[in-house]
Formats: structure tokens, sequence, C-alpha cells
């Protein structure tokens, strides 16, 4: 019996909105999640926000609330966002909560028992935006002010610290890497990582003196927790640590995490460093995806092009911007948002090769067939034409295999490609033509084009959830036959069909 699915998103920093990489990430994650649950395995999807740091707590005070007034408000935005945008988690953690504390103050005791951790001063370069540290070397000078590689300013902190042994982990990191070669994804990101570990690990900062907003490190309340040992924990939060007898603990180690690129080091250092060092199994995967760019430019509130997703989705419609994110850009590279863009996917793939092959096959059979399903075809093989078929049968274990190293636009060009064959098949054959010269090709015709839509319609449900479900409707599919193993059943002849409704508007760009 398979392993218990776990995936999660990264939880997200709550000192502003959402925007159109929390979104990227976030669907993603649940494009895998749904899909594992259609291959019919049990899947855990978490998602949430981080909500403790200096950061958190300036942004608070510049808003003039109550941290936790400031937290509860833009975390519930977060919320919002992954309801509008249709993801199926099945938890949202917020690092405020009790449970939370309680695992992170655990996973503290466990690595001081196993001496860990130890108290000293950290001296050095912090950025308040990124809550990392930075060392010289990384740092570059404009204008009087350091900065760090992620454009941060960075000030010189000094104040009392405890220190993970992060140092002592280097060796095990690298062998790590080497006897788990998919852990880190893409492969430029790995390689970087390696880079940057063999370039020599210091042991890693790990409480603070300076704020207060935070969890408090177990028996010395001067101190609470830095802000990524905190926040990592969540994954393991959320699967019921410190309880390894909680029913979610089957899920643990998750199976990926995805990321953005900024945080990749803090997933595939710090993260499997801790676990390890506590004594339990670092997670299989983590993904880091790329940036996006507003019609090529850098993102920026300063510049006001900021890509707000609910603003998207109220414009096109939630399934095609769901399809273009992932169809434009291959995962893991940077990518270009454009309006243009948009409008080409929804109009050329969406409504002009699904939409219009699904009317049509739908259409012929209302016309030509009394509006039921024809006979399933009882040797496929037997069909002048078997590409299609063949293509339909593969489809699926495809799909299955690019989503598996989670190369999302490559499972949906496998989707489209056959989607642009079955549009060249039904204009080869004219079925509309058969009706008088050969009525039972056009039947095996148009049920061969019904099975393909079928197909169709099932391996995209994950990307497409909304519309996905209502072709599937008008195909006739039962609601509990829409799973991947369903398609090895062929639907019987004669059932009814419904009369064929647009499935997507095209989309008017202003000139």
């Amino acid at each position: 019996m398979a392993k218990p699915y776990y995936v999660t998103t990264p939880i997200y920093y709550v000192n502003d909105k959402p925007h159109i990489g929390h979104a990227y990430t976030s669907l993603a994650t649940d494009v895998l999640a749904r899909w594992k649950r259609l291959e019919g395995q049990e899947v855990f999807f978490l998602t949430g926000t981080d909500e403790h740091g200096q950061k958190v707590e300036k942004a608070a005070q510049d808003a003039g609330m109550d941290p936790q007034e400031f937290t509860d408000r833009v975390s519930q935005s977060f919320r919002v966002l992954a309801d509008r945008m249709g993801f199926s988690h099945d938890d949202f953690i917020r690092t405020t909560e009790p449970r939370h504390k309680a695992a992170c103050q655990e996973l503290w005791r466990r690595l001081a028992a196993r001496d860990e951790i130890y108290l000293g001063a950290y001296e050095g370069w912090y950025a308040v935006r990124d809550e990392a540290f930075y060392g010289p070397d990384e740092l570059t000078e404009r204008d009087g002010v350091k900065y760090a590689p992620s454009g941060a300013p960075v000030a010189w902190v000094k104040e009392p610290s405890y220190f993970f042994r992060l140092s002592k982990w280097q060796d095990w990191l690298l062998q790590y890497y080497e006897d788990n070669r998919r852990f880190i994804a893409p492969e430029s990101r790995r390689n970087e990582v390696i880079s940057f570990i063999k370039g020599g690990l210091s042991d890693l900062s790990i409480s603070r003196t300076s704020f207060r907003w935070g969890i408090p490190v177990p028996g010395d309340a001067a101190h609470v927790m830095y802000v990524w040992l905190d926040a990592l924990t969540n994954y393991i939060t959320a699967a019921g640590f410190p309880d390894e007898g909680h029913p979610r603990w089957k899920f643990w180690p998750a199976d990926v995490h995805f990321v953005g690129k900024d945080i990749i080091r803090f997933h595939t250092i710090y993260w499997p460093a801790f676990l390890e060092a506590a004594g339990l199994a670092p997670p299989r995967r983590v993904f880091a995806h790329g940036w996006w760019t507003n019609e090529g430019q850098k993102i920026s509130k300063s510049l006001g092009n900021v890509i707000d997703p609910l603003a998207l989705i109220e414009e096109y419609g939630l399934d095609p911007v769901r399809y273009f994110l992932l169809r434009e850009v291959p995962f893991g590279n940077d990518g270009d948002f454009s309006r243009a863009a948009l409008a080409g996917r929804t109009n050329g793939e969406l409504a002009d090769a699904l939409g219009n092959l699904a009317n049509r096959t739908l259409s012929l059979i209302q016309r030509n067939c009394e509006g039921k399903l024809p006979a399933p075809l009882e040797n496929p093989h037997l069909m002048h034409d078997t590409t299609l078929h063949s293509g339909i049968s593969d489809l699926r274990e495809k799909v299955g295999k690019a989503l598996e190293d989670q190369q999302f636009h490559s499972a949906l060009e496998h989707i489209m490609f056959e989607v642009r064959y079955a549009n060249s098949y039904i204009t080869q054959m004219a079925p509309w033509a058969l009706k008088k010269t050969d009525p039972v090709l056009m039947s095996q015709v148009l049920r061969l084009l019904h099975d393909a839509l079928r197909v169709f319609g099932t391996v995209l449900q994950p990307f497409m959830p909304t519309t996905m479900d209502a072709l599937l409707d008008q195909l006739g599919v039962p609601k509990n036959q829409r799973q991947l193993a369903d398609l090895a059943t062929p639907l019987p002849g004669g059932i009814p069909l419904p009369p064929p409704s647009p499935l997507f508007r095209k989309i008017e760009l202003a000139a």
C-alpha cells in the first residue's frame, strides 16, 4: 500500500497582503495534491501563515496595531486567497497557535538534550526584511548602505544568542544530497546549495533578545526563537508533533515542500539539519520555483505593479488563471506575466482547442445520435487511425510522470498535444458527413472523441477543477466515476447527454 502523501506550501509571512507569488506556489501545491487524490492516494496538503519575528512586529507597529491583532487580520487575507483560488488544503496552520508553540519548544528541548544548542553571543549582519543572517562576503554596498543578495538592507547586530551547531552537519548534508539526488530541485538550485555549503557552514544563531514577538525559548524567557526555527517547525506541528502517535504523523516525512527560490537555503540546509539533529526524518524533496515579472518589469510596490491574484481571477476567471500560471513557464524558471500571453493561452488552447472540440463533438452527438452516447468501441485498434486512441491511453502515465517531477508545463503540453490531435482528427474524419455515407463509422468516431474528452476532462481536473467538473457533467460521467482508475471502465452506450454549453469565454484585450 502506498505511503500517505504529504505536500506543503511555505507558510506565508504576514507583513503584507498576498500577491501573485503566493498564489503561484499554492497553486502548484494544490495541483499536485489533487492529482495524488485522483490516483487514489491519501493526501495531506498544508498551508498557512508565518506570524512571528522582528519584521512582523515592526509592521504591526507601523499599522498602529497589536501584533496579534495585526496577524489575525493579515492571516485572514491568505485564507481568502486560498478560498478564492479554489485550493484544497487540509489544514491552515498559524505559528501563533498553541499547538505550534508546543511543537517548537519540544523540538528545542530535543536539540538541547542532544547538545546541539549552546549559549553564546551573536555579532554580525542581519536583514530584518529577510529575517536572515549574512556573511560579509555576501554583501554589496551602495551609498554607504550594505545590502543582502536579496536587496534587503542589513544592519550590524550584537546580542546574546543561543546557537545551533550547524557546522557539525556540513559533511552530513553533502552526503545526504548525494544519497538523495531528488532532494533539491531544480538542478540549478541543488548546485547553488552545494556550492554554498562547500564554502563552509558556521553555527547558526537561533534566538534573539532584541524583540519580543516570538516563541519563548524553554527555560530562558529573555530569548525568543529565531523566526526560521519557529517557521520551519510548522511542517511537523501540523503532522501532530510532538505526539508521534498522532493520526497525522503517518504523513511525515513530507513528500514535497514547495518554496520560492529565495528561501531555498532555509529549507535545504537548516531544516534537514534541525531534524536530523533532533532524531527526526528529513523531508523527501524541496522544490524551489522562480519569480514572476510583470510585462517585462520586476515586480515591486515602489513601481506599483504588484499583481493581485484576486483581481486577476475577477477579470479573467479562476480556471484560465490557474491554467495560465502553470502552463506559461517551466516550473522552477523565472517567468513574465503578460495579459496578452494570458489571453493567447485562454483563447487558443482553452476556448478554441479544448472548448471547441467539446462543443463540436457533443453537438454532433445531439444531432446525429439522438443525444445519446454511442456504444463503446469493441476494438479501437481496428479503427483506421489508432493514433488518437493510443495517445489518450498513454496520457495518464505521461501526465503522472511529469507531475511527479513537478513539471507542470510538460504535463499540460502532453494534454494539449492530444487535444490538438483530436481536433485534427475530427476535421479529417468529418463525422458530420458520415451520417449519410457510413453511420456506423460516424458513431465510432464520435465515441472515440467522447472517450478522448473524458480523458482530457479527468486529467485536467487538478488544474481547472470547476470547468472540468462542468465538462465531465456534459460528457455524462457520474460524479463517483472521475478518478484516474475509472478511465479503465468505459461508460455504457445509450446514456442521454445534456446539451453542450460553452466551457470558456474568449478574452478580448483593449487595443
